[in-house]
């Protein structure tokens, strides 16, 4: 007897009501055994004509198919029958189906006039053809075949064995396979009797082991326990609706096989008889059924044979059962009938007969082939995948049987059921016909239905039942079948024993523990089941029991011979039930006893017993065997572990529970298996990562609730971010249980849950509302319907931290919306609903608006991709209208978005309106009905419900079909419309009658600041602001808080329009009334010279333009001097920018007029500042015309016009291919252009005479000062406002001049009485021309500085004093060695030169030794530079030597190796008495040993040497024992400096000793050093030097400990005023001893403990020093730990610290509150010079708090803000007070949230700082605004050196503005602008009009 599944079995009995009931449930009544056989051997009933030829007619496509396989066969036939027919039409035919059918068609006529033809032909087919069994009865009906008499079958029983009829019958089936054929001449009748016999011997076998009948059978065995029970109860069985199996090539599912969609299930179980049903007949027929481990597959498919043994399943003959766990055993090739008899059960007689049968009446075949995920073989078809139909007879393997049964390569019609687990299946399974189906296991139903059968005593059934509903958890698991049974069969044994109180563990691995201990306990006769079953008793038995499961899933094996089992193991497992005793059938055909265990977990559960108890396992091999990695990364069949369980078993084996049982199993200590549990725990861990999908997620839940480790759960939480996503598969209750437990366990760490396509079970949804820390919960599926929605209903409020809520895609209707409607306001955090895609009615949803008034905190509702019609539209505006929380309404096609708040704070929109001119309201609403098919007709509705709303902030109509009608009825209403902000109606169907419309609609409504329509782009949008802002526009008003109101600019855009003749004309007269607009673009509209004219002419009536836009309008050279004649005449006109290139581009400016009533909200002194400001740009104007060709009396012509032009300061002629004749007629004109400061001609080709007129320029005029021409294309001439005697500057760079040109710049320069600077850089001056050069520079200048350089650089500098010191700079010069044996000489004239530089020259080292010889001077300083390659090679002995060669005192001396530079300083004349100067750098240096003979006569020359400098080297122990010797030479030495070096260790004890001995030094560096001994030891040299006055110890890693040693050697130091020890491991337990040292230095002056890690208690340890420490002038604690607490008491500490100069606190979360205490004390600082606060947790309140004091504290220079978050009102504060830091230097705002709406306030600030010198603005959010309001300043700040504009979002016309302003700031040495939003070709393009823009990081 074989028992298997134990999920679905119980010990009860299927009774007949049963039977019948489940025959009902099949859908077919059932037939008794052999019903069908018995019609198909009676006699078949004769009908009458009419029925006759109707079932002839029925059949009729039926036979053409059949027979249109053979088509000669048919065409002989009608040869020997139809001899009267001429058939020749038919041999030609082609087509063997269409042959057929006109031959059958032939036969059919002769029906009535010859019907013995007829019958003849229907006799043939009959017995020659294999028909299918439905043709063959209807057919022999018409033959009249098995219709004879009683004497008619005696005769043909007397003649069965005559010649003619085995002839006869011999002939059937003409195209089988011969061997078929040969296997004896039965009869039809013969073979159907065979079959019949065959069918009636297996449902004989099958009633015997799964029939009812077994019931006696159960009796007697129930007294033995057993693991499971034996009775069917229906599963939940889902179909898919498509039916068919998604291949592997498709995306988007994240296990390995699943369903098509889940959404594609149907809702309702799927019955057995249904799902052979929806098998649709003519393919190829096979369906999967997938179901996870425990729910039921081989017990279903018990029953499905059950089932057809009774009756059931009449379409099926005959069901062939094969499991795959057996067929692992056969390992040889079978043929399909050697499978079915051999493997199956055997004919009794006959059996090719029954062969043939079966492969003749294969439709009528079930072949079942259980446990799929079991078979170790791959699946693979025989042969080439396109082999059609292999031989029957053939053997093959059993993976190519299997593989050709389900692909209907053999038995082609018969119906395959396989079942399997879901993992991957093999690449030949994945075919589109196959239907596939799931097993869902039980639901709440089924449980208690299969309960009802378990527990036979009601009592007994009541308490069980209780018990289950009340234990969630418990009932979760019974929803697998397994796990329900053995709940069940724990819960028995404990209400059996009447245990008081009924607990039974939580997780399926304790679960299968106590179902063990159960059966012991049954054998121990126990009263009671408990942890303390005694196991030795069984301890081997159960040993031996986990060494067979281990070696099975080592072996691949789920079946085991008898001599694979011990005996002991085997009656115990047997009398447990926990083993089962079968046949097996071996390959020989022979049978043997077998074992398997009775359910695939068991085995898995012993095998993970064996892996934790056995001493032979290792943690390496544990590691190894726990498969749940191999699992997720193994993506081959081949790969993967033939476990799936046994990780599971493992996990919860590890849990603390389990450890008592261990221990006693394995007879080990407790100590031995927590070792044990330790490694899984850590697997476990490791396999947590963000990145695992939903059912790697699923599955690592359920080890961790195994191991019911609340730890391990928090990790696996925190690994996840908290995400938990789920994609397209069932979870079952289970799965939301274990989400549920790691969930709670990371509380109160908030999580999102997500749910696409995801079946769960609706009574489980209330484990969400266990899970208060859900911050985000969202499903998607169309399964989540009515009653989804009421179930989540009520759990929702439950969760107590949701805040993001979302169900799309769902069915929920408007009585599920209801549900969720009333469970909303009782979230209290909700802020996000997102119902889209639920087939929502639109006026059904407007009632959701309610939710803004009833939830506290909601912010958006989506309901997009419902049905959504324009009346539901406008209902929902119009409901928003009225709804006071509601801020948003966006309606686009099938978006539906509503956005609203809970309070009643003000909700600005800021849409092209600066921030300022918003005025604070209750409420805001925006509105965007786009693409919603609003036409005219509903205009007027709309324009009803705009007017009654009173709150409207944007209204969005776009794509909608309004049309000019529509748009005139919404113009009427704008008037009465409250909006401010932008009314949006492109893409509407709008014609210029429209532009009319809205150009008298912003002419009566002043409320309209901003029109933008354009036909040709369908765009049109207006821009309003409140009436409350118009009014204070035109009345200067204030408003409710006291402030001045802003004024609006209105703006008008009328681009792309194309206005020509009378269109023109009316958009003239309609501008004419807005007169008050203040930019106006008219671009792209081809308007010509006469229109451009016609919009010139309009320019005195707009009184309030500032801005006029023209581009594109095919304007020429007339139009251009028409359009400066204008610019001429207005005054007004501030700049004026003409383009006639292939990009025509025309903009006019007009003055900014600032007036009280139109500035922004400032202060008073601001007010003054922008007044000035206002006056710079009335009287500054500017013209630019580029790319137009001009000759000279074009030239003329303009400057004609524009010396008239008052206030012009800027001409830019860029680009216009100017001649000399043009350029000579340009500057005749300069003189008169009395207010010019600048003239560009860039991109201009300039000759050689054309630069020589261009460099007299500042002979003809005495303003310019400077002349600046580079590479004869770009010129620049700068003037200054008076004539007065002036430097200038005189730069001709690249400019191709050559001894021949040279000459005419001779009188030029000789007239120049005020040259200070000649640049000739990149000519070709030549060694004559440069000589002649410099005889006809102007003689009351003297040069002071030339640059002479071979790569053609040439710059000389004068001055106008007596003795100025000369600097000479050579490079790359190539000189020869006769040249530097005349250098040498000339210069050892030179007497007044001061400083000499050459730089790769070809100088050798005796060219260097002549020349330092050489060089002298009477009295000064020579600095001499030699940068060779040389320098790099030759030894620092030699180089020494060099030194030495020097005629003076040395004052300086550098050797850097890396730059090749040679530089020694000396001094005239030598003093030998005393040398007080910095003396012997040496820079990445090695001294070498052998030329330590050369020290002592250098260090006599240095007697004096007071400051040795080491710095960058690297020491080895004879050069630090060196320098250590020379240390006792310099008696007066008082500095010692050895940063960034590196010393070994025995050189750092020489250097040590030797520093011991200097008693007279006062300053020691060793910072940054590599020390090659512990710090210990230079602290103890640093012991008795009481003249120490400053010791930096920096960088050393210098521990607290040697931190302490170092305090009690300050002690002894009563003159230190400098302590460096920054970036070392300082904390707070040194502070108090360093605080006593502190307090006792009454001469400290400078103290550094930055980058250390002192907290609060530490730095308040420093302020008790600090508020003692009168001297103190800089401290810095910069990047240390404190944070408020510890910056109050310091800041309260410096109350007293009048001298301090430097204080830096960046770097510390000091906040506010620290900033509040330290402004009062600031003012009592009058010294203080610099400030650093930067990444200090300051916004802008604490801005303003220190910008208060700031008035009070004019001294500072440096201010650092950095990475603070000020924002607006921090900067607008502080830019109020800035100008009063009249010392102000360099301030740092980087990285403060600076955007453009503060640019102006700061741009005000800092441009009255009168000595600012560097500007770091860096990493902020300034854009093109911010950009020019710094640029409109730059011209005013004259000591700005450096602009840091770094990653801020400046674009090129920011860059633009900035380079152009920068033309007038001689002293700003650079303005960085990396990474911003310029592109690549502009900014080498800017790059190369101004060198000082930089666009790289370095």
């Amino acid at each position: 007897m074989q028992v298997r599944l134990a999920g679905l079995q119980v010990d009860c009995i299927c009774h007949a009501k049963t039977q019948s009931r489940l025959g009902k449930e099949s859908g077919c009544w059932p037939l008794q055994r052999g019903m069908l056989s018995f019609l198909l051997l009676q006699p078949p009933v004769w009908m009458d004509d009419a029925d006759l030829r109707k079932a002839i007619r029925n059949a009729w496509p039926q036979l053409v198919d059949f027979l249109s396989h053979h088509p000669e066969w048919v065409l002989s036939k009608a040869k020997q029958l139809l001899l009267h027919v001429d058939l020749s039409v038919v041999e030609g035919m082609s087509d063997p189906k269409e042959k057929v059918s006109l031959v059958l068609d032939m036969f059919l006529r002769t029906a009535d006039a010859e019907a013995p033809i007829f019958k003849e032909f229907m006799q043939s087919v009959c017995m020659e053809c294999n028909l299918p069994m439905e043709l063959e009865i209807v057919f022999m009906s018409v033959s009249g075949e098995g219709h004879v008499t009683q004497g008619q079958e005696d005769s043909k029983e007397a003649s069965d064995s005559s010649p003619s009829t085995s002839t006869r019958l011999e002939r059937r089936r003409p195209w089988s396979s011969p061997s078929i054929n040969n296997n004896g001449k039965q009869s039809k009748q013969q073979r159907l009797d065979s079959a019949e016999r065959y069918r009636q011997l297996i449902t004989t076998s099958m009633v015997h082991r799964y029939g009812s009948n077994r019931s006696a059978e159960a009796t007697e065995v129930k007294a033995q326990p057993s693991a499971f029970s034996q009775a069917f109860v229906n599963l939940v069985i889902h179909q898919s609706k498509a039916g068919r199996m998604r291949g592997r090539g498709e995306k988007g599912r994240e296990g390995p096989i699943a369903l098509l969609d889940p959404d594609e299930h149907s809702s309702a179980t799927t019955r057995l008889s249904e799902l052979f049903e929806s098998v649709h007949a003519g393919t190829p027929k096979a369906i999967l059924l997938l179901g996870k481990p425990g729910m039921g597959k081989t017990r279903l498919m018990h029953r499905i044979c059950q089932q057809w043994a009774e009756g059931g399943l009449p379409q099926f003959q005959l069901i062939f059962f094969f499991e795959f766990r057996q067929l692992n055993l056969i390992n040889r090739k079978l043929t399909l009938q050697e499978l079915l008899f051999d493997f199956f059960l055997k004919p009794e007689d006959c059996p090719d007969a029954v062969f043939e049968h079966i492969l003749e009446d294969a439709w009528h075949t079930l072949v079942i082939f259980d446990g799929l995920d079991e078979f170790v073989e791959n699946v693979s078809l025989p042969g080439s995948p396109h082999t059609s139909f292999p031989d029957p007879l053939n053997p093959l393997s059993i993976s190519e049987l299997f593989a050709s049964l389900c692909h209907g390569k053999l038995l082609s019609g018969c119906t395959m059921l396989v079942t399997t687990r879901p993992k991957i299946l093999p690449e030949s399974l994945l075919k589109t016909d196959t239907l596939l189906a799931e097993i869902w296991g039980f639901d709440r139903e089924k449980v208690e239905e299969y309960a009802g059968y378990f527990f036979h005593q009601d009592s007994l059934k009541e308490q069980a039942m209780a018990h289950l509903k009340s234990n969630g958890k418990l009932l979760s698991m019974c929803y697998i079948p397994a796990l329900c049974n053995i709940v069940c069969i724990c819960l028995e044994y404990l209400l059996h024993h009447n245990v008081g109180s009924v607990q039974l563990p939580q997780t399926m691995t304790q679960l299968y523990i106590k179902m063990l201990l159960t059966f012991i306990g049954k054998d121990q006769k126990l009263s009671a089941l408990s942890e303390e079953v005694n196991l030795s008793q069984h301890q081997a038995t159960l040993v031996g029991l986990c060494e067979l499961a281990f070696k099975g899933l080592e072996g691949k094996k789920m079946l085991f011979y008898a001599n694979e089992v011990a005996e002991d193991v085997k009656d115990f497992a047997c009398l447990c039930g926990l083993l089962l005793a079968f046949e097996v059938k071996t390959s020989n055909r022979h049978t043997q006893a077998g074992y398997t265990f009775v359910h695939f977990s068991l085995q898995e559960f012993f095998a993970a017993l064996f892996l934790l108890t056995s001493k032979t396992i290792d943690s390496n091999f544990l590691k190894q065997k726990f498969f749940l990695r191999s699992k997720w990364t193994l993506k081959k069949e081949a790969g993967m572990p033939f476990t799936e369980n046994c990780h599971v078993f493992l996990s919860g084996l590890s849990s603390q529970g389990c450890r008592r049982f261990l221990s006693s199993l394995a007879r080990q200590n407790e100590a031995w298996i927590q070792e044990r549990q330790a490694v899984v725990v850590q697997m476990l861990k490791r396999l947590a990562s963000a990145h695992l999908t939903g059912p790697k997620i699923a599955e690592l839940c359920h080890c961790v609730h195994e191991t019911q480790d609340v730890e391990l759960a928090r990790h696996v939480g925190k690994q996840l971010n908290f995400k938990y996503q789920f994609r397209n598969f069932r979870l079952m209750p289970l799965d939301m249980m274990v989400m549920a437990f790691v969930i709670n366990c990371n509380s109160p760490n908030l999580v999102s849950l997500d749910f696409v396509g995801c079946p769960m079970e609706l009574d489980y949804l209330d484990i969400l509302g266990s899970c208060e820390n859900i911050k985000s919960l969202s499903f998607k599926s169309r399964k989540c319907g009515r009653k989804f929605a009421a179930v989540l209903s009520k759990n929702l409020p439950k969760i107590k931290c949701l805040t993001t809520f979302q169900l799309a895609g769902g069915n929920i209707t408007i009585s599920g919306l209801e549900d969720l409607m009333h469970a909303f306001p009782n979230c209290n955090q909700l802020e996000d609903i997102n119902l889209q895609d639920n087939r929502l009615k639109g006026n059904k949803m407007i009632q959701v608006t309610e939710l803004f008034s009833t939830v506290e905190k909601l912010k958006k509702i989506d309901l997009s991709y419902n049905e959504i019609s324009v009346s539901a539209v406008l209902d929902f505006f119009r409901t928003a209208a009225v709804s006071p929380n509601v801020t948003k309404l966006h309606v686009r096609k099938d978006t539906l978005i509503i956005t609203g708040h809970s309070d009643t704070g003000p909700r600005l929109k800021d849409e092209g309106i600066k921030e300022e001119e918003n005025v604070h309201k209750s409420r805001t609403l925006i509105l965007r009905l786009q693409d919603c098919q609003l036409d005219s007709q509903w205009a007027e509705e709309l324009a009803d419900i705009l007017q009654s709303c009173s709150h409207l902030s944007e209204i969005d109509l776009s794509g909608n079909h309004l049309g000019d009608e529509g748009c005139s009825r919404l113009m009427k209403m704008v008037p009465r419309m409250c909006i401010s902000g932008p009314l949006n109606l492109s893409n509407n169907q709008l014609s210029l009658k429209s532009i009319f419309c809205l150009l008298d609609a912003m002419s009566i409504c002043p409320n309209i600041v901003k029109l933008k329509i354009s036909v040709h782009h369908q765009t049109a949008i207006l821009t309003l602001v409140d009436k409350d802002i118009v009014g204070a526009r035109t009345a200067g008003q204030l408003s409710s808080d006291g402030h001045q109101m802003v004024s609006t600019s209105r703006k008008i855009s009328l681009a792309d329009n194309n206005f020509q003749g009378e269109d023109l004309k009316n958009v003239c007269l309609a501008l004419r009334r807005c007169s008050d607009v203040s930019e106006l673009d008219l671009s792209n509209n081809y308007l010509g010279d006469l229109g451009v004219l016609k919009i010139a002419e309009l320019l005195p009536h707009l009184k309030a333009l500032c801005s006029l836009t023209l581009d594109h309008n095919n304007i020429s050279l007339s139009g251009v001097f028409c359009l400066v004649q204008f610019f001429s005449n207005l005054e007004s006109m501030t700049s004026m920018q003409l383009c006639l290139g292939s990009t025509q581009k025309v903009h006019l400016t007009f003055g900014e007029r600032i007036s009280p009533q139109r500035h922004s909200i400032i202060s008073e002194h601001q007010e003054e500042l922008l007044q000035d400001h206002t006056h710079h740009l009335v009287y500054s104007r500017c013209f630019g015309l580029k790319e137009c060709t001009m000759d000279p009396k074009d030239i003329d012509r303009l400057f004609q016009i524009l010396s008239r032009c008052s206030g012009l300061t800027k001409i830019d002629l860029s680009g216009n291919s100017l001649n000399d004749q043009g350029v000579e007629q340009l500057l005749k004109f300069l003189p008169c252009l009395n207010s010019l400061e600048l003239l560009s001609i860039r991109e201009n080709k300039f000759s050689s005479n054309c630069v020589r007129l261009l460099a007299n320029s500042f002979n003809q005029c005495k303003r310019i000062c400077k002349v600046e021409v580079r590479s004869s294309e770009n010129a620049f001439l700068h003037f200054v406002e008076s004539q007065e005697t002036q430097e200038i500057y005189l730069r001709l760079i690249e400019c191709g001049i050559g001894k021949d040109e040279i000459t005419g710049l001779y009188p030029i320069l000789e007239e120049c009485n005020h040259l200070a600077e000649l640049d000739l850089s990149g000519n070709h001056l030549g060694d004559e021309g440069l000589r002649c050069l410099l005889e006809h520079l102007p003689k009351t200048q003297v040069p002071c500085l030339m640059n002479l350089c071979s790569e053609a650089m040439l710059l000389i500098t004068l001055v106008r004093e007596n003795n100025p010191p000369k600097i000479l700079r050579l490079k790359h010069c190539s000189f020869k060695a006769e040249h530097l044996a005349q250098l040498s000489t000339v210069l050892g004239k030179c007497i007044t030169l001061s400083n000499f530089s050459s730089t790769n020259n070809g100088m050798m080292l005796s060219n260097a030794e002549d020349l330092l010889r050489a060089l002298r001077k009477p009295r000064g300083v020579l600095r001499i530079g030699i940068k060779e390659p040389w320098v790099k090679d030759k030894s620092i002995i030699v180089l020494l030597k060099l030194a030495t060669e020097v005629q003076g005192n040395i004052t300086a001396l550098a050797i850097r190796r890396a730059q090749a530079l040679f530089m020694v300083e000396q001094e005239f004349p030598r003093q030998v008495e005393k040398v007080e100067c910095m003396v012997s750098r040496f820079h990445q240096c090695e001294l070498e040993a052998k030329g330590v003979c050369l020290l002592p006569s250098l260090i006599e020359k240095c007697s004096q040497l007071w400051a040795l400098n080491c710095s960058q080297v690297q020491l080895t122990d004879a050069e630090a024992e060196t320098i250590s010797n020379t240390l006792l030479h310099f008696p007066s030495l008082k500095k010692l400096e050895l940063t960034c070096c590196r010393i070994l260790p025995t050189g750092m004890e020489h250097l040590t000793a030797a520093l011991r001995q200097c008693h007279t030094i006062d300053d020691i560096d060793f910072s940054k050093s590599e020390l090659g001994m512990d710090i210990s030891g230079l602290l103890n040299a640093l012991e008795g030097k009481p003249l120490l006055k400053s010791i930096n110890l920096g960088s050393l890693s210098i521990n607290n400990a040697n931190i302490l040693n170092l305090t009690s050697r300050l002690s002894a130091m009563p003159l230190l005023r400098r302590l460096i020890l920054n970036n070392n491991h300082l904390g707070n337990e040194p502070c108090s001893c360093l605080a006593l040292v502190l307090k006792n230095a009454i001469h400290m002056e400078e103290i550094n403990l930055s980058h250390n890690k002192i907290d609060d208690a530490g730095v308040k340890e420093i302020a008790t020093a600090v508020a003692e420490m009168q001297s103190i002038k800089q401290i810095n604690l910069s990047c240390n730990s404190f944070g408020s607490a510890g910056g109050q008491r310091f800041a309260e500490a410096l109350s007293d610290s009048k001298n301090l100069e430097v204080l830096n606190l960046s770097g510390n979360n000091i906040g506010n509150e620290t900033l509040e205490k330290l402004a009062p004390v600031l003012p009592n600082m009058p010294h203080l010079k610099v400030l650093h606060l930067a990444s200090c947790g300051i916004d802008s309140e604490g801005v303003a708090c220190l910008a208060r004091v700031l008035c009070q504290c004019p001294q500072i220079e440096e201010i650092s803000l950095s990475e603070n978050t000020i924002g607006y009102k921090g900067i607008t504060a502080l830019a109020e007070r800035l100008p009063q830091s009249s010392q102000l230097r360099k301030i740092e705002l980087k990285v403060c949230g600076i955007s453009d709406c503060s640019s102006k306030s700061l741009a005000l600030g800092v441009s009255h700082c009168p000595l600012l010198e560097e500007m770091i603005l860096s990493w902020n959010k300034l854009g093109d605004e911010g950009a020019q309001e710094l640029a409109k300043v730059l011209p005013w700040m004259a000591r700005l050196k450096v602009l840091d504009l770094d990653k801020n979002c400046i674009t090129a016309c920011g860059a633009r503005r900035l380079a152009k302003e920068l033309a007038h700031c001689r002293g700003i040495q650079f303005i960085r602008l990396w990474h911003n939003l310029i592109p690549k070709d502009v900014e080498q393009k800017l790059k190369e009009e101004e060198p000082r823009l930089h666009f790289s990081f370095f």
